[in-house]
């Protein structure tokens, strides 16, 4: 228990969050299809950064989701910075819920990500509609968002299986002696 709140176990799950966040980025941008898809598959970056955030929000500081969301916008050539401010502002968002969801279910959890997620969609393409950029179609956006959903489940067990980045649990302190 205490090693999991020691600054080197952090900033190892800091640089463990971000090779993840590489990895994640690099695969999804590999040639392996020469042709479109049809189907866009789930943003596991974002289910990964949502899952920590409300896991072990010391984990995914905000410069480091700023800095990987925003490495993320330039490589999948999406409008720099918007996508990251959106996942910023939702990322600390849910961390500022993190106690309040610790006492709830997973659904609730399951939930809570699901609204932020949908919020940020649609904020997305209002401000891409508002701006006269092409947010692409709507039914690509949906099914990315509805992949994500299904998928944040699994990241969020696998981080507890791998990482054992589980929820805090009450009475517990960080280093600092700060309650979580």
């Amino acid at each position: 228990m205490m090693a999991e709140r020691s600054p080197a176990k952090v900033w190892l799950m800091r640089f463990v969050y971000l090779g993840i966040a590489l990895v994640i980025l690099i695969a999804h941008l590999l040639p392996l299809e020469t042709t479109p898809t049809r189907f866009a598959g789930p943003d596991l970056l974002v289910a990964l950064t949502f899952a920590w955030a409300l896991r072990r929000p010391q984990y995914v500081p905000m410069l480091l989701v700023a800095l990987t969301m925003l490495l993320a916008d330039l490589l999948l050539q999406r409008p720099p910075g918007l996508w990251a401010l959106l996942m910023l502002f939702s990322t600390e968002w849910l961390k500022s819920r993190d106690r309040t969801l610790r006492e709830n279910t997973f659904v609730a959890e399951w939930l809570t990500v699901a609204t932020t997620l949908f919020l940020a969609t649609l904020t997305y393409r209002i401000v891409l509609g508002l701006l006269i950029v092409s947010p692409g179609a709507l039914s690509l956006s949906m099914m990315q968002y509805g992949m994500t959903m299904l998928v944040y489940p699994l990241i969020a067990g696998a981080s507890f299986l791998a990482f054992g980045s589980r929820r805090g649990k009450q009475g517990e302190f960080d280093k600092t002696g700060r309650k979580l």
